[in-house]
């Protein structure tokens, strides 16, 4: 969900920001102007870490405490009803549920991604008129005649070890020195500069620009650029590349200074507020780098001008320390990052023994999935890759283990299940009354299984469901965690848990997973026999989430399904079986 992204993408660059000014002001004195500088390129990896794929940074827990391990599956069945039988009527298809009220979050995520791409446009316009405005500048740019000054140029470039052609010349529509162009650089003056100031301050000059072009400062503003485009909302970010582009310039200008005689440094200074007093200085070029600045960068420029000193070893050394800290500050964001990005909506299923089948005429009207695993080929069928691997609620489909985690628990006993009725009056008949483990399955009775899940500590519920492999075992959304809310599991996952419930795998209660099953069973048909459990997924009153789950058992094969639909209102677990059946039939399973 956009919303989520942001306020991951908000938190970190705003943790970054504060921390990096923090550190800039509490340690000014041990970092040098270079490094003082390098300190916002972590902000910029921390800008990029909630865009980077969440596959590439996922963490997650290789040491589950179970393992279902599909090649172990015994294949035999014992099926208790004889050919041509029915355990129940056809009537078990039918659909009980509780509507749940939601805030309609798509509709916010829809207006917060409007938003933001309507932002990022304006920022991209804002840009796009600068570029123009630097068209504007490149197309009255003309060669400069001064052969005393383009030899001054050429020198610098010699003492800086810059061999690649840079244009040089003079434009009027400039009033400050500034280069720009990140494939074909140009250095631009104002017409007539050397009307204006001396030989020696354009050398100054000069040798400015020129190291902005050896640091690739060019190459940054395109990424401060984009980082403003993507972050325009906020304004943390205007104020870190604010102080960016002046410790930018700081830098630059002690690099200079490192390269100039120790008498010359006054004067570089002078030469900055010479042309300060001469030249505006143009705020919308935010491609290019200039000369002069606002006065309360040049003031600050002049500050550090004048209490300039080498970069000693030790210095340099506290510096490096200082970025090597807030560069594992950054790092450590990482899982954050991971655990917000990830949320754990998708299961994560690589098997050679899966093969994708096209069933789309049977979910004509739906956006579903259908998983089928078949015990005695150790193969998976599935129909529609990115949905059956997708985590959505489980709605009643849950009441499975909810059933085994209480019989687990000796909350109930297969022989004691009885739950009194409380008078409430329900939409359906057969919820109006007390219910033992075997009714509330068979007619989904609701409140029978949160008094179930009441009686049972959460962070019982929790463990059971951890140990298990449940989905996201996330339990954080209230009593009804499993009814579109917090609880999520995805079709594969459904099939994998029924294959190890049925063989117990879990390590239960054999009687316990006997009492399950028996609660479970739907119809016999043959030599077959379907069990199963249907779930619908009501919010505000409309029908979105379809399922079926469950197995068929035959003479020499156990079939694990999980069917899953959905739509804007119209997704029944009951179509969900409907939709099964045809499909087991027209396989030749039941």
């Amino acid at each position: 969900m956009f919303f989520s992204h942001l306020v991951t993408s908000f938190i970190v660059s705003s943790m970054t920001i504060v921390v990096i000014l923090l550190i800039r002001k509490l340690f000014s004195d041990q970092l040098s102007a270079k490094w003082q500088y390098n300190l916002w390129f972590l902000l910029l990896i921390a800008l990029t870490l909630p865009f980077i794929p969440k596959q590439w940074i996922h963490f997650e827990n290789h040491f589950n405490l179970f393992n279902i391990n599909h090649g172990n599956r015994v294949g035999n069945a014992s099926i208790h009803a004889t050919e041509g039988s029915a355990l129940s009527n056809t009537n078990w298809i039918e659909d009980f549920t509780v509507s749940v009220n939601h805030l309609n979050l798509t509709f916010l995520n829809a207006v917060l991604t409007s938003i933001w791409i309507a932002g990022m446009l304006v920022m991209a316009v804002l840009f796009l008129h600068a570029w123009f405005k630097l068209k504007k500048i490149k197309n009255t740019i003309t060669v400069l005649n001064n052969k005393a000054i383009l030899h001054l140029f050429e020198r610098c470039k010699q003492d800086l070890n810059i061999s690649k052609p840079l244009i040089v010349g003079e434009s009027p529509l400039v009033k400050s020195p500034m280069t720009f162009g990140l494939f074909k650089t140009y250095v631009v003056l104002p017409v007539r500069l050397d009307e204006w100031l001396s030989r020696k301050d354009i050398e100054y000059i000069f040798m400015h620009e020129l190291h902005h072009y050896k640091y690739k400062d060019i190459a940054t503003n395109y990424l401060i650029m984009m980082y403003q485009i993507l972050y325009w909302f906020h304004p943390l970010v205007w104020i870190a590349f604010k102080n960016m582009r002046m410790d930018r310039e700081i830098a630059c200008d002690m690099a200079v200074l490192k390269s100039l005689d120790e008498h010359c440094h006054t004067d570089y200074g002078n030469a900055i507020i010479n042309f300060a007093d001469l030249a505006s200085h143009s705020k919308d070029l935010a491609w290019a780098n200039q000369f002069n600045g606002s006065k309360e960068q040049i003031k600050k420029r002049i500050e550090k001008i004048a209490s300039f000193t080498i970069e000693s070893k030790w210095m340099k050394l506290k510096s490096i320390s200082i970025f090597t800290v807030i560069g594992v500050f950054v790092a450590s964001q990482i899982p954050f990052i991971s655990a917000m990005a990830t949320t754990n909506d998708r299961y994560d299923f690589t098997n050679d023994r899966a093969f994708y089948k096209d069933l789309s005429d049977y979910f004509v009207g739906y956006d579903g999935s259908f998983v089928l695993y078949d015990t005695k080929a150790n193969q998976y069928s599935i129909y529609n890759k990115d949905k059956s691997t997708l985590r959505i609620s489980p709605n009643s489909t849950y009441k499975i283990y909810s059933a085994l985690i209480g019989l687990e628990s000796d909350v109930i006993t297969k022989d004691n299940s009885i739950m009194k009725w409380n008078g409430t009056k329900y939409p359906y008949e057969s919820w109006n009354a007390d219910q033992n483990l075997s009714s509330a399955m068979r007619n989904s009775v609701t409140w029978y299984f949160q008094e179930l899940n009441q009686r049972i500590p959460q962070d019982t519920i929790k463990a059971y469901l951890e140990q298990i492999g449940y989905g996201n075992s996330d339990l954080s959304g209230g009593s009804d965690y499993w009814l579109e809310s917090s609880l999520k599991i995805s079709p594969i996952e459904q099939v994998q848990l029924l294959s190890a419930f049925y063989t117990n795998q879990f390590g239960f209660e054999n009687k316990n997973i006997r009492t399950v099953k028996d609660a479970l069973i739907l119809e016999a048909y043959n030599d077959s026999q379907l069990s199963g459990k249907t779930g619908t997924g009501n919010v505000n009153g409309k029908n979105i989430n379809g399922w079926f789950i469950g197995y068929v058992e035959t003479k020499d094969n156990t079939y694990f399904f999980a069917t899953n639909i959905q739509n804007e209102d119209n997704s029944y677990g009951s179509k969900a079986a409907k939709i099964t059946l045809s499909i087991l039939r027209d396989k030749g399973i039941y």
